[in-house]
């Protein structure tokens, strides 16, 4: 599956109309992807997508249902908040069989949204694949980005992407779309490593906060040019 997903792709994101996803949207619009923004209702879907387009200058992106978004997707990028998480990838869980799932998904419990709150699984995006079956490849990764930072597609922004999952050329293709999105992937390994990243936005969160900052990151020294293992 994943051997044949280079050249130009067609990236459906799920909750493409938070912060996050609508940043990463735009930033693959950019690159050169065909974008589609997901919604359970297309009507909603179709207004997001034209508002992005006018931030891009260009009609680079679509909306439609989640549904169809995802059924003509090679890779589907989840960015819903994780109370949402569980119930919106089941709902489309026929649909992404055979496809890539990068899962953005951050195990924050308001209002201690600085505090490490993990589910009782360690891993919300293990919980996921566990969930989903191995018909479906999960990756983690996106979590320690800053989004407002994301939002501005001519931004540089100085931090990695640490990209965990169980499938090998299912983490490259992360890796690639991390790349085209002005970041830096690295191969953090298997989908057990997620934990990491998902702990450390909390983290970020508290820093931002101490430190009065928006956007404090993460990076990978010793590292010029990261290779998948």
């Amino acid at each position: 599956m994943t051997e044949s997903l280079t050249g130009s792709l067609n990236i459906c994101v799920v909750g493409g109309t938070g912060a996050e996803g609508s940043g990463l949207a735009m930033r693959w619009a950019r690159a050169g992807h065909r974008v589609t923004i997901g919604s359970r209702d297309a009507a909603k879907a179709a207004p997001a997508a034209t508002e992005l387009n006018q931030k891009l200058g260009k009609p680079l992106i679509c909306g439609a249902s989640s549904d169809e978004a995802v059924t003509g997707a090679d890779v589907v990028v989840l960015t819903v908040p994780y109370a949402a998480q569980m119930a919106t990838a089941m709902a489309l869980k026929d649909a992404l069989a055979g496809k890539i799932l990068i899962d953005v998904t951050v195990p924050l419990v308001p209002p201690k949204v600085s505090r490490v709150q993990l589910p009782e699984t360690d891993s919300c995006s293990v919980a996921l694949q566990a969930a989903l079956g191995e018909s479906v490849k999960v990756v983690s990764a996106f979590q320690n980005v800053s989004a407002h930072k994301l939002k501005d597609p001519d931004k540089t922004i100085e931090c990695d992407v640490l990209v965990t999952g169980d499938d090998k050329e299912a983490r490259a293709v992360a890796i690639r779309l991390a790349g085209d999105a002005g970041l830096r992937g690295i191969d953090a390994g298997p989908l057990a490593n997620a934990v990491v990243a998902e702990a450390l936005t909390s983290v970020l969160i508290f820093i931002n906060r101490t430190y009065k900052v928006p956007d404090a990151g993460i990076r990978i020294t010793g590292i010029d040019q990261p290779k998948a293992e």
